[in-house]
């Protein structure tokens, strides 16, 4: 039905990452996908006609000990494989095959929106990690979230420090615009370009990736206890000035503590499907900012303003 289109996919069609499979020269890309059932086994549990989003990942054939608890997304010898990413076709095509352990329904309320599924699994995982780092203490009692980046991940991020009840702040570059008006719509306080003086929360969601604002989220975002997400990638080759001692100081006064998150497993599809099932549908459909017809897949791939969410329509809107 749809894909979506991220930097990932800018970069494996940029030739600078991506692996193809065994003893092939070319990779299907596609891994934020949702399809519609044509065919299922009377044992998997799935219809036809039911909305389903594959699995990204796929465990390591030996396996290591993360993977054979079901728990690929964290691999510990890096032989997994991933469709549309590493070394598996992945979903752009019209047709594809999918394993029903590795298939995750989607609400069909949703429509077009169920291909948000797979970014919203990473933030799945990422807040799962988050509310089990922070039971370390009995009197954690969080109240308010920062995310830094309001594209799609951010967003995301975004939408469920709401369900959770958190006081949500999100820092963009963006004067305003959508951007702004998504994180509003949410009842969030949204922050151009820089945070008031003194600003702390008790949780910081990283979903850029930008070497400079890490070093400031690392350096000061935080309050006491405080428990920082990086979610974004960063390109390596910048180097930049990091005062590692003040960062060594606050951290162990303030027992803070940062962590990195990628990736998802089943567990947290289920969790992510459940959250863009509870979601306002026109606060989702915001994050599509442009939809573009499979005869005119390259035109996704183009940067353009106002960007958020970009995604291929494998078949006509309403059919």
């Amino acid at each position: 039905m749809a894909l979506g289109i991220c930097g990932t996919d800018r970069e494996i069609m940029a030739g600078s990452y991506g692996w193809a499979p065994d003893r092939n020269d070319r990779l299907v890309l596609g891994h934020e996908s949702l399809g519609r059932v044509l065919k299922a086994p009377d044992s998997s549990n799935f219809a036809v006609g039911d909305h389903v989003v594959g699995i990204v990942r796929r465990p390591d054939p030996v396996p290591c000990r993360a993977c054979g608890a079901g728990e690929w997304d964290m691999c510990l010898n890096g032989r997994y494989v991933e469709r549309g990413i590493k070394s598996l076709d992945g979903y752009g095509a019209e047709r594809f095959l999918l394993e029903p352990d590795y298939a995750v329904r989607v609400a069909p309320h949703l429509g077009m929106l169920g291909v948000l599924l797979e970014p919203a699994s990473v933030l799945a995982k990422a807040w799962d990690h988050i509310y089990r780092i922070g039971q370390r203490t009995r009197s954690w009692q969080p109240k308010s979230a920062l995310v830094t980046g309001a594209g799609p991940v951010g967003l995301l991020a975004a939408l469920m420090a709401t369900q959770r009840g958190l006081e949500l702040h999100v820092l963009d570059r963006a004067e305003g615009g959508p951007k702004a008006d998504l994180t509003r719509a949410l009842g969030g306080t949204y922050h151009p370009r820089e945070l008031p003086k003194d600003f702390a929360a008790d949780i910081v969601v990283e979903c850029t990736g930008a070497p400079q604002l890490v070093i400031d989220v690392l350096c000061g975002a935080g309050g006491r206890n405080g428990i920082v997400c990086l979610t974004g990638v960063s390109s390596g080759g910048r180097l930049l000035p990091f005062d590692s001692g003040n960062f060594n100081r606050s951290m162990v006064l303030q027992n803070d503590l940062v962590f990195g998150s990628v990736n998802a497993n089943r567990s947290h599809y289920e969790s992510g499907a459940r959250a863009l099932a509870t979601a306002d549908p026109a606060w989702l459909a915001g994050l599509l900012t442009r939809r573009v017809p499979l005869t005119d897949w390259r035109e996704a791939f183009e940067r353009r303003d106002g960007d958020i969410k970009v995604v291929v329509e494998f078949e006509p809107p309403g059919s």
